[in-house]
């Protein structure tokens, strides 16, 4: 099967933060033959491989010096359906917001929080994406997988995907398994999670006292387009720190000098601190440093004003670790994977 690999391909419309650098091989693979071909070609050639998708949750430091391989990959399909549940296989190419609307569009629950979250399916396990009390794996089957290293298809099953708070096993062994397709288990009954207190008021605004999925869809898409900018219209990935997890001793001492301080406890006796409150009160929001900044509604949002590099958005990233550390003696961890 013959393959159209480009050279010196910028990779500006790859990635939602809008950076420029240039990947030395490029092609784009719609099945999983056009798949196993270029990662021969590459093997062939001694260069590395870079696996693509929605460019949603990444960060460019450098040009690529490898084959960049953009997943494209369609097509939805219900697997099987009965009067609980159905499970539907999703192709890794999709995009998600898009998916999250057919699936309610078809009667099926479960990803309504989930609206409106950039990127692929096939990038959503690898970080276990999350959005207002919701997270992929409460409603995953099942990720279907080419194995690298033993040239193999594989099904793995919601337990072998190891899944943590925006993390899995995809993440942690990142490019030995290309993600061809997601299985889900979605609910034909709801049972909405609407403990978020943004989501409850927006509903109440709305005069929304028995609301559907649907109605909590638009909620959230309302609710985000107020915080977090289009990618489309201001370069950014999204929240680009995870929220820190501190010990509930840690957690008091900080709350007797900030009583406002958005704490959430998990269920292993920890807290979970919001990293936008602490950027926010640390006063970096609306910063900016030449192209790259903090969003002015949203301090958890770092954006591309224009001609930001990687390096300058990592170096503002870093200045604001370095800030809160100081502050709070939390360590805020980077949730994009920065390449380069």
């Amino acid at each position: 099967m013959s393959l159209t690999v480009q050279e010196q391909v910028s990779l500006r419309p790859y990635n939602t933060l809008a950076v420029d650098v240039r990947a030395r091989f490029f092609v784009a693979v719609n099945d999983l033959e056009q798949l196993k071909t270029a990662l021969v070609w590459a093997q062939q050639r001694k260069v590395a491989v870079l696996l693509l998708g929605g460019g949603s949750n990444l960060v460019l430091a450098a040009d690529v010096n490898a084959l960049v391989i953009h997943i494209q990959l369609l097509g939805i399909k219900v697997l099987s359906e009965d009067a609980e549940f159905a499970h539907v296989e999703v192709q890794a190419g999709e995009n998600w917001h898009e998916f999250v609307q057919w699936s309610l569009a078809q009667g099926y629950s479960g990803l309504e929080n989930l609206s409106l979250i950039p990127g692929n399916v096939g990038a959503a396990p690898v970080q276990n994406i999350g959005a207002y009390g919701v997270e992929l794996n409460d409603h995953l089957h099942s990720v279907l997988v080419y194995d690298r290293d033993t040239a193999e298809i594989e099904r793995l099953t919601v337990d072998q995907c190891q899944f943590a708070y925006r993390d899995s096993l995809f993440k942690r062994e990142s490019g030995r398994r290309v993600i061809l397709s997601v299985v889900f288990k979605l609910p034909k009954h709801a049972c909405l999670q609407l403990d978020y207190g943004d989501l409850r008021s927006y509903l109440a605004e709305q005069k929304i006292t028995q609301p559907t999925p649907q109605d909590v869809s638009r909620a959230v898409c309302a609710i985000r387009a107020t915080k977090l900018p289009d990618p489309q219209q201001l370069a950014n990935v999204g929240s680009f720190f995870k929220n820190p997890v501190v010990s509930a001793e840690h957690a008091l001492e900080l709350q007797k000098k900030h009583p406002n301080m958005v704490k959430f406890a998990q269920a292993d006796g920890q807290v979970k601190l919001a990293a936008g409150w602490l950027i926010d009160q640390a006063g970096w929001k609306g910063v900016r440093r030449g192209d790259a900044g903090v969003h002015t509604k949203q301090a958890l949002v770092l954006v591309n004003y224009g001609h930001a590099s990687g390096q300058q958005i990592l170096a503002l990233a870093a200045q604001i670790q370095a800030d809160i550390q100081q502050r709070y003696g939390v360590e805020l961890e980077i949730e994009p994977n920065v390449i380069g």
